[in-house]
């Protein structure tokens, strides 16, 4: 019997070999030859594994340097780059330099983070997770390379919904360390289902509602207060109001090109005032108070808060120290341009002249209480710290209209009303605006304007006040809906004199008597009504802060007037709205809205922001303004010998802006002393960036509410309603502040005043009319 092996192969042994091109591993020992799966089309490449490797944050800072800060214009915080670095050398192994890995995972990471709505910072609790970012980014690597088909935001991985208003909110799910919100200006962003009626976009943000933002010298950023607001709060809480605000003004006046240190210049010249704009071709130099001491003789630039000392003489306060002033040989820049009062910051060139130097001084030692150095700094001159646009402090550069986001750093990603931020919403804003002002409604009206009507000093006691009310909704009442005014804005005071305080009268049921007369004026003009959002502010003449201080400055900001008044204008409103018929309209209906003094109206989020605030402000500053007397020729005297002529000094003092147009309205209605009053009321409060800038005695301030009051960055536009200056209409430093004055002037014409604002234009004009 055969007992030789069959030459002839196994039929499935050979089917095997032909079919599997690839041989077996080892031939020698049979083993048997495995099949080779070829890839689908869409499987994910395999995962290669990364060698983790330790990577210090210090090697790594070079890169995060060059993609965060230069090409995404973001600061990272220690603790961020801590984790990136984490992050980096455990997916990325050793190729995070030689293949460019972490470079390309750092941009990746920069770029979700500004979607998400974070801050300019990068770090934990700035508007995004870091840790959830790269959670959700670990995910979709492979290889040490962010694979851009997994890395999909609506993959399962993140969860989208919508707010009200259509703001899109992404949540990481399955994360506990936080959530990512995309900022809703993503070039990607559905608006197709979003309302294009222009006063769905109008918000009125009360003066408690604003975020209480504070800002930290060492990281050169605004943070949230964490703490609740109060009406009892710790007395630190009033020297840390202060203390912002000096803050606020120094990082302001240090990003000044005036006081960037350039080479090839020495010296500190004097403050002279210039043609135009702020000189490029000198470098100031700030001294500390406290750096006073041992140099008598010199001049210095200070600037502090000008204040009263307990013995009754002017002096300048820092955060180093006091120093008395002398400013009877002082010039203000410019030329009677401003006021300068305490409370306020001021910037002052002078000579310091020690204790010993100075006969008869009583102040004793070279420190005093307070941080009160001896001897006295005699002033030279003086001026309010320069303002600073809108633009620059926002660091988007001047865009109308949109543009590109400049990269000169400046606060675009900061929240200041809690609608978002500039960077985050603004170029959305902007598109929606353009979209409902094309008129993509079907209408058979054109196009709608985004008017204001401005009404102040509405004495609702007096009778003439009634007529005139009738005159001016009579006058738009007979126009057509496009070229109606969207708002009209009513401030108080709202009677003449502050009967809330009882006296033995019922002064509440007579107050709310007034407003139930007022609704029968609205309820004769259903159109306005209708199609209209009516905003009242209140004075200091309303419930209920009249109740304790009778008419005298009230604290600020206060809040609305009751809605124990205001009933009856509600129950006009929602009449005149139930007669239209419009409950299933996507259009909005009228309102009126009852809000605090100052309050905030914005339209489409941060693109227009209208401060307003109601107080006779002018008056105060006339009553406790510092009289500087100089002596012409002492004064050039000091000029020539400090810094030789005084011909070729400049000025840090900008020129202000006025829109011709409404100058002229102004110049009509007023004399040339008015018109001067107005600019140095308007130069005044914008260059000190705040609209309350006395002491506490004589404007009191809610301390844990001081954030309200800052105008910083500026707004678009301010109604400054004062019933003791003439109206007036003027731009400075591109922000448009109006005064509407009085309703009805005093004096025997039966004439009405109020301010037209077009919002679109960012101009106002006073208008006139006779009833």
């Amino acid at each position: 019997m055969d007992t030789s092996t069959p030459t002839t192969p196994h039929p499935h042994r050979l089917v095997m070999a032909t079919a599997d091109p690839i041989p077996s591993s080892s031939p020698a020992f049979g083993t048997p030859a495995r099949p080779f799966r070829i890839p689908k089309a869409n499987a994910p490449p395999p995962k290669t594994s990364i060698l983790p490797i330790l990577l210090p944050p210090s090697t790594l800072r070079p890169v995060a340097f060059r993609t965060f800060t230069r090409k995404h214009n973001l600061t990272i915080s220690s603790s961020a780059l801590q984790t990136l670095a984490a992050f980096v050398g455990k997916n990325c192994g050793s190729g995070w330099r030689e293949e460019g890995l972490a470079e390309r995972v750092l941009d990746e990471v920069a770029k979700i983070w500004k979607r998400a709505g974070g801050g300019v910072i990068v770090e934990e609790g700035k508007g995004a997770s870091l840790k959830a970012i790269l959670q959700s980014l670990e995910g979709s690597m492979s290889g040490g390379r962010v694979l851009a088909g997994r890395l999909n935001p609506h993959d399962g991985s993140i969860k989208t919904s919508r707010n009200g208003d259509g703001t899109r909110i992404e949540s990481l799910t399955g994360h506990t360390n936080g959530s990512i919100t995309t900022a809703p200006g993503d070039g990607d962003e559905d608006d197709s289902q979003l309302s294009l009626y222009p006063r769905t976009w109008l918000k009125v943000i009360a003066a408690f509602d604003v975020p209480r933002l504070t800002y930290n010298v060492d990281k050169k950023y605004f943070e949230a207060t964490k703490s609740k607001p109060t009406l009892f709060p710790p007395p630190s809480h009033k020297t840390a109001l202060f203390r912002d605000r000096y803050n606020l003004v120094y990082q302001r006046l240090l990003r000044n090109e005036s006081f960037q240190t350039s080479s090839g210049i020495t010296g500190v010249p004097l403050l002279q005032r210039s043609s135009s704009n702020l000189a490029t071709q000198q470098s100031y130099k700030l001294t500390p108070i406290a750096n006073l001491l041992g140099r008598n003789g010199t001049s210095h630039l200070l600037l502090g808060l000008l204040s009263i000392s307990p013995t009754g003489d002017l002096s300048l306060v820092d955060l180093t120290g006091s120093v008395a002033l002398d400013l009877s040989h002082a010039r203000m820049i410019p030329e009677d341009g401003a006021w300068f009062a305490p409370g306020m910051i001021v910037l002052v060139d002078g000579v310091y002249e020690e204790e010993e130097m100075v006969k008869g001084s009583v102040l004793g030692g070279n420190t005093g209480v307070g941080g009160a150095i001896g001897g006295h700094f005699v002033g030279v001159s003086i001026c309010g710290p320069p303002c600073e646009r809108r633009d620059i402090s926002l660091g988007t550069g001047n865009r109308r209209g949109g543009g590109e986001i400049s990269s000169s750093g400046g606060f675009g990603w900061v929240d200041f009303l809690g609608l978002g931020s500039e960077r985050a919403q603004g170029v959305r804003m902007r598109r929606i605006q353009e979209k409902c002002l094309r008129g993509d409604l079907d209408m058979t009206e054109p196009k709608s304007r985004l008017k204001v009507a401005v009404l102040s000093e509405v004495n609702l006691d007096n009778m003439r006040t009634l007529d005139a009310l009738k005159k001016v909704f009579g006058v738009y009442n007979d126009l057509s809906r496009a070229e109606r005014p969207q708002v009209f804005v009513m401030m108080g005071n709202f009677v003449q004199k502050a009967i809330i305080s009882g006296g033995g009268r019922a002064g509440s049921i007579e107050y709310k008597e007034y407003f139930d007369s007022l609704a029968v004026v609205l309820s004769d003009f259903p159109a306005l009504l209708q199609y209209s959002t009516f905003v009242f502010v209140p004075g200091d003449n309303d419930p209920w802060a009249s109740a304790f201080s009778a008419g005298a400055a009230s604290t600020i900001p206060r809040q609305p007037v009751p809605e124990l008044f205001t009933s009856r204008i509600k129950r006009a409103f929602t009449a005149a709205n139930s007669e239209l018929g419009r409950s299933n309209s996507p259009e909005p209906v009228g309102e009126a809205l009852w809000t605090s003094n100052p309050t905030h109206l914005t339209w489409f989020g941060p693109v227009h922001d209208i401060a307003i605030f109601r107080d006779d402000i002018s008056g105060r500053l006339r009553r406790t303004a510092v009289d500087t007397k100089p002596d012409d020729e002492h004064d050039i005297t000091m000029h020539e010998a400090l810094d030789g002529p005084t011909d070729n000094a400049v000025s840090i003092a900008p020129e202000e802006e006025i829109d011709p147009v409404a100058q002229s309205n102004a110049t009509k209605l007023g004399t040339g002393a008015a018109t001067s009053m107005a600019r140095k009321l308007v130069k005044t409060i914008l260059d000190q960036g705040t609209i309350s800038p006395f002491p506490l005695p004589l404007r009191p301030v809610l301390w844990d509410h001081g954030s309200a009051l800052q105008l910083y960055p500026l707004p678009t536009a301010l109604i400054l309603a004062d019933a003791e200056a003439s109206p007036f209409c003027m731009t400075y430093e591109g922000c448009h502040v109006m005064n509407p004055g009085r309703l009805t002037p005093e004096g025997d014409i039966p004439i009405v005043r109020w301010v037209e604002y077009d919002v679109l234009r960012n101009r106002g004009k006073v208008r006139e009319e006779r009833y």
